[in-house]
This record gives C-alpha cells, structure tokens and sequence, in this order.
C-alpha cells in the first residue's frame, strides 16, 4: 500500500516536519491497522493518533521513524487528557470535564498503547 499524500495531509500542519520514507512506513502501518491522523489543539503542529477514544502524540527519531512523545491517552471532549488517581478511583480529566476511567476504558487504552508501540518499534519493511 502506497501512502499518497492526500486527505490526512490537507487536515494536519506538519509545521517544519517533513516525513522520512521510514516514517511513511510506520504511518502506513498505523493506518493499515486503523489509527488514524487527528488535530488537537493546542497541538495542531504534532503528529497525532487516534483508534476511537485513545490517542497519542508522536515525534520524529533519530533514524527516521516515530515514537510516543507522551504517554497515550483518552480524549476526553475531543482533546488530550491527563489521568489522575482520586480517592473514588482514577479519572481522566481535560478543563474541567473528568471521565471515570473504567476498566474496559483502560484495558481499551493500553491495547492502543501496546499495538502502537510495537507498530513504532517494529523495523521498517
């Protein structure tokens, strides 16, 4: 599968980041497996992730791939948020808005954490 540069591009502001062919790769290989590109203020100039609720930042490597700039995360009202241990239980928070996070919600976040990872770290074919 060829990655052409097309809709995602239109939608995302690289800023200065060009992609290597490594990375195009890797994002194929995201892609294939059904993340997908998203816009997230304030980090519109970041290469974003999502696979329905969770999401992650990435950045550029040393050898032309990707990895996670922040741990993954949930969205919470379509933006990044930060989990916190409370004294009811864990939550995930952005402003004001806290979402419980229950235990199909975390077992969600880390299989989009593991399968990313390994998508980042597997060698480029």
């Amino acid at each position: 599968m060829a990655l052409a540069v097309e809709p995602w591009e239109a939608k995302y502001n690289l800023g200065m980041m060009e992609l290597t062919q490594v990375q195009m790769r890797v994002l194929e290989r995201l892609f294939e497996a059904g993340f997908r590109p998203i816009a997230i203020p304030p980090y519109e100039s970041a290469l974003c992730v999502h696979r329905g609720e969770c999401a992650a930042l990435l950045g550029p490597v040393e050898n032309g791939g990707l990895r996670l700039q922040a741990p993954a995360t949930v969205m919470v009202d379509g933006n990044l948020s930060v989990r916190l241990k409370k004294s009811q239980g864990d939550v995930f928070v952005w402003k004001q808005k806290e979402v419980p996070a229950t235990q199909e919600m975390l077992s969600n976040l880390d299989a989009f954490r593991q399968e990313l990872v390994e998508i980042l770290e597997s060698h480029p074919l």
